[in-house]
């Protein structure tokens, strides 16, 4: 993606986040600089913050997301079973942008209508091995409530609605009638090693640096130290 059009998506994202009464923590507005700072390490490490990925495939008005990552735990204490095991995201999921087909080995997570349209999500269950079943349903829960799923229904959320989702449920979603917003709570979240994509595609997106940042994102951390 082009830098430009990353600080545009940016852009609509904070209106959005604004017209939902949505306060951003301090961080979100960081500069360059004070991100290198050491008093930033816990959030370059936690990788919280702002996220835009195409999936590489260069349309993001097709496929694509916005994501905010707030918090986010560690992974040595969702081994031990104790400490900070979660995390928390808020998405915006834009009409009839895909996000496509994937399933997470490890994270759990609750997707949220927060508010906008409705958030259409289509579900598949796994085969024995963990692989993409096209013919498997499964069961979830919306709400707290149990729900079985066929191969490849699509599920339903109005603002205010939920579904939680275990690992090992494929799952595609998109904003059916206009722009979504998202929570997402979650166990911790590890974007680099727990999604797995079906037909397989790139998490993040390679940015084309044609404009100055408007904000830095997790895909940037790793650069900080090397302007």
């Amino acid at each position: 993606m082009k830098r430009s059009r990353v600080n545009a998506v940016l852009e609509h994202a904070e209106e959005m986040l604004a017209r939902h009464g949505v306060v951003l923590p301090p961080f979100a507005y960081w500069s360059r600089a004070e991100f290198e700072t050491e008093a930033a390490r816990g959030v370059r490490e936690s990788r919280l913050g702002w996220d835009v990925t195409d999936y590489g495939q260069g349309d993001f008005d097709r496929m694509g997301l916005f994501l905010f990552t707030l918090r986010n735990g560690r992974l040595s204490d969702l081994r031990a079973g104790q400490g900070m095991c979660y995390a928390e995201k808020l998405l915006i999921s834009r009409q009839d942008q895909l996000s496509p087909m994937h399933r997470h080995i490890v994270k759990a997570e609750d997707i949220i209508n927060r508010g906008g349209a409705t958030l259409a999500i289509r579900l598949h269950g796994s085969d024995a091995d963990g692989g993409f079943a096209e013919d498997r349903g499964g069961r979830v829960f919306c709400d707290g409530i149990a729900r079985d799923f066929a191969a490849g229904e699509v599920i339903r959320l109005a603002p205010g609605e939920s579904v939680t989702l275990m690992p090992g449920d494929w799952h595609a979603f998109w904003g059916e009638g206009g722009d979504v917003l998202i929570g997402e709570v979650s166990t911790v979240n590890d974007d680099e090693t727990d999604n797995v994509f079906h037909p397989p595609l790139p998490r993040f997106s390679e940015i084309e640096e044609d404009a100055p940042a408007a904000r830095m994102l997790v895909s940037d951390y790793p650069s900080l130290g090397r302007a």
